[in-house]
């Protein structure tokens, strides 16, 4: 490896002895690599591993010092910075090398910061977590020059204590140690207002893969985004000893996870769930005799294909184990025969009755799911149609019908 042999106006070539210490880098890591660790020393081990971390340490502080100096690069390639270069030159990534090239930046704004780097003591993980917190700070109100120069001075220090995600967590609260009177009420609100965003920011998307699979992703505010992580934790967890104590081979950590959480779905207790349009939430099978008796029978989980999909009767089998069967006997028209009443108010069996018989909201020109609607009589409790037959004068509908009232019985 050879670097350009340019002389400059002093009549020296520095090029010449950063090519000689490169060699001779390049010519130690050959010497080392020649060797075989397993007849190493266990002490030896830990040394190199030791010193390796801080040699790597150092050449992240070089890479990224020249870097911080390649606009020359970016101007012969006519980019606006080297990471095309890189891209072309080093196959890195541009996206990879952008953030590079922006960290390069940043840390050659803290000279403690690259001081630390260049020392060993600082990797560039860490570096980066300083960096965030120092902008931060410097675009904090609150905070003056002195602030931002004292709580550089202190995570460097606490970077040679911390690990890189340790570090983050006292970046955040930095400021409230340098001066703890006038900085935690400000901790405080900007907590609520981290609070307030993450609110803001919770969704969840769930989709048919039409493959047998749901997918799912979504955003939870980090203490509910814990409190689920560690739940599936607690039954994913359970499935990896049970293998480790048979001798089998671990399948990989998300698959473990998302068994867990299946895990956790099919143990919630129905009882302790709010009502989900009437009723408690409940996924329906729906199967003949004769299907339910085959090995290669298919039923309907939902109330019906269009809105739900379909499994074999071997996992209807399995679910039931574990659930409650309400065997549902329709009509030649797919009208329920019957349902009890026990009150005057709907019960979750006649909710169910209807979801069978209406696959949407009844009111004219509405298409509302069911499990969105009330139910209604067609005529109202007071006009006292006692002689209707069971089911027969009941629908759903998105809103209440001119003169019904929600939670009548039919």
């Amino acid at each position: 490896m050879s670097l350009d042999h340019d002389v400059d106006h002093w009549g020296t070539n520095p090029g010449d002895a950063i090519d000689t210490a490169l060699a001779a880098i390049e010519s130690s890591l050959q010497d080392l690599l020649v060797s075989d660790p397993a007849y190493w020393r266990t002490a030896t081990k830990k040394d190199l591993l030791a010193r390796l971390e801080t040699i790597q340490t150092q050449q992240a502080a070089l890479r990224l010092r020249v870097l911080a100096s390649s606009g020359d690069i970016a101007q012969e390639t006519g980019d606006k910075d080297a990471s095309a270069w890189m891209r072309a030159e080093l196959l890195v990534d541009k996206a990879v090398a952008r953030s590079q090239i922006k960290l390069a930046t940043k840390i050659a704004q803290y000279e403690l910061v690259a001081d630390g780097l260049a020392q060993g003591v600082v990797s560039p993980d860490k570096a980066r977590v300083i960096t965030k917190a120092l902008d931060k700070i410097e675009a904090d109100p609150v905070a003056s020059a002195e602030d931002l120069v004292l709580a550089e001075k202190l995570l460097v220090d606490y970077a040679t204590r911390l690990t890189a995600n340790e570090l983050a967590i006292v970046g955040r609260k930095i400021l409230a140690e340098i001066d703890p009177a006038r900085f935690e009420d400000a901790e405080a609100k900007a907590l609520l207002a981290a609070e307030e965003r993450a609110q803001q920011k919770t969704a969840l998307r769930v989709w048919d893969n039409h493959d047998g699979t749901v997918g799912f992703d979504g955003v939870l505010p980090a203490s509910m985004g814990m409190r689920f992580k560690r739940l599936v934790e607690a039954y994913a967890q359970p499935r990896k000893q049970q293998l480790v104590e048979k001798g089998a081979a671990l399948p990989p950590w998300e698959r473990l996870m998302g068994q867990g959480f299946a895990r956790l779905l099919e143990t919630l207790e129905p009882a302790s769930l709010p009502r989900h349009g009437g009723d408690a939430t409940t996924i329906n099978v729906v199967i003949s005799l004769e299907d339910l008796r085959k090995d290669l029978g298919i039923a309907t989980l939902g109330y019906d294909e269009t809105n739900g999909t379909t499994i074999t009767a071997a996992e209807a089998r399995r679910m039931a184990c574990n659930a409650t069967i309400i065997p549902w006997v329709l009509g030649g028209d797919g009208e329920v025969l019957d349902a009890g009443r026990a009150s005057r108010f709907f019960q979750p069996i006649q909710r169910k009755a209807l979801r069978l018989r209406a696959k949407c909201c009844q009111a004219e020109g509405c298409d509302m799911p069911p499990e969105w609607c009330d139910a209604h009589h067609l005529d109202p409790w007071a006009a006292g149609r006692e002689d209707r037959p069971q089911g027969r004068g009941v629908v759903v509908f998105a809103s209440s019908p001119p003169g019904a009232r929600p939670g009548v019985r039919p």
